[in-house]
């Protein structure tokens, strides 16, 4: 996802963001600023996300550890992380990315590997298999949806449900938008499979050939390749497209707020971003139980009334009010029919040294031009 960590998220989380302490940079090379002996310091993203993760997490370990929470509400960036380990100057203990980000930075060897040997059993039976990395914790879950305006699209007439329908223009007229592949694995290439035949278990190794093909179908009937979270959230609160893909989140806030939309959620594109401890913390050890704390069912049922986030212990689910669990990506009965994206496929490097991210973007970069 290019150099900045998850960088339509983060712009989503900074469209919010309160920027309550300085960036995860500034820490870096700010010595001065340094940690406290014993002081847990934790990146927590921008804006009621933030928010949400300190009154779900923050405040209630510090309660029950005595332990000192110093919340920042910012994400880091690989350049800070990266400068902080190689330059053991670590002043942020833990810190979030996104799965592409995470795989990519552990392969660099710069995160503590989580010891999964203070969990709790119930935690680690409940933590979804892709919750469970050497170098990560899962937290916020979130997907790519279709989404489609039930003005357009109302009920008792014939619906999208599957991305071949979604590319099938003629059955299903309407304009459309998806996402660009600017960002690298952010792009519409999953879809592009699905749409072309490929079983969602078939999906990676990808067939980068095959995406383009699929997408050469369906780019004259693109009306906008959206490049942001807000960009696409006001095109659906406009009315300026009928069919998307978009974030579960965006969609469902508009939901909220009343405009005629409706999310599909069969062949949605689940992801999610990691905890990690970074290499050389000087508190590693209360760091490593912090994440053990808020992979706890009770806490992330807690922040996921707070934020729409699907939590990564599914057993949060049991404890959710069932509307509220519905409305959210991680929901076992949707996990079914979702297909997750292998980030670990998209930093694997070919022949040529580049990653497949970086294949995906060059191959974009050319095509969209055409």
């Amino acid at each position: 996802m290019s150099f900045s960590i998850n960088i339509n998220r983060r712009r989503f989380m900074q469209a919010a963001s309160t920027a309550l302490a300085a960036g995860a940079l500034s820490i870096a090379s700010n010595k001065a600023s340094g940690q406290t002996p014993g002081e847990l310091r934790v990146l927590v993203y921008g804006g009621d996300t933030g928010k949400a993760m300190i009154e779900a997490y923050v405040k209630p370990f510090e309660a029950e550890t005595g332990i000192k929470m110093t919340p920042i509400t910012d994400q880091g960036d690989r350049a800070s992380i990266e400068m902080m380990v190689a330059q053991n100057n670590v002043t942020v203990d833990v810190v979030t990315a996104n799965q592409g980000s995470s795989f990519e930075l552990s392969q660099k060897g710069l995160f503590e590997p989580i010891d999964y040997s203070i969990y709790r059993t119930e935690d680690l039976d409940g933590l979804a298999d892709f919750a469970k990395q050497p170098f990560g914790v899962a937290n916020v879950v979130y997907a790519y949806v279709m989404v489609y305006n039930t003005e357009k699209f109302p009920a008792g007439k014939p619906r999208p449900t599957t991305w071949a329908e979604f590319w099938d223009v003629n059955s299903f007229p309407g304009v459309r938008s998806l996402v660009s592949g600017q960002y690298g694995s952010e792009g519409p290439w999953e879809e592009a499979l699905l749409a072309d035949g490929v079983a969602p278990k078939e999906i990676y190794p990808m067939d980068i050939d095959r995406v383009f093909k699929s997408l050469d179908r369906i780019k004259p009937d693109i009306r906008k390749w959206w490049g942001t979270g807000s960009e696409i959230q006001q095109m659906m609160h406009d009315k300026a497209v009928d069919l998307v893909n978009a974030y579960d989140g965006r969609a469902g806030t508009l939901i909220k707020q009343g405009a005629p939309l409706e999310i599909n959620r069969n062949q949605a594109k689940i992801t999610w971003d990691y905890w990690q401890i970074l290499k050389g913390s000087p508190n590693a050890h209360a760091a490593q139980k912090f994440v053990a704390f808020t992979a706890r069912a009770d806490r992330q049922a807690a922040f996921s009334q707070l934020m729409p986030f699907g939590p990564s212990n599914l057993n949060a689910f049991k404890v959710l009010p069932e509307d509220l669990g519905r409305s959210l990506a991680s929901h076992p009965d949707y996990l079914r029919s979702s297909v997750l994206i292998n980030s670990k496929w998209y930093a694997e490097k070919g022949s040529d040294g580049l990653t497949n991210t970086e294949k995906l973007v060059q191959r974009w970069n050319e095509w969209i031009l055409l």
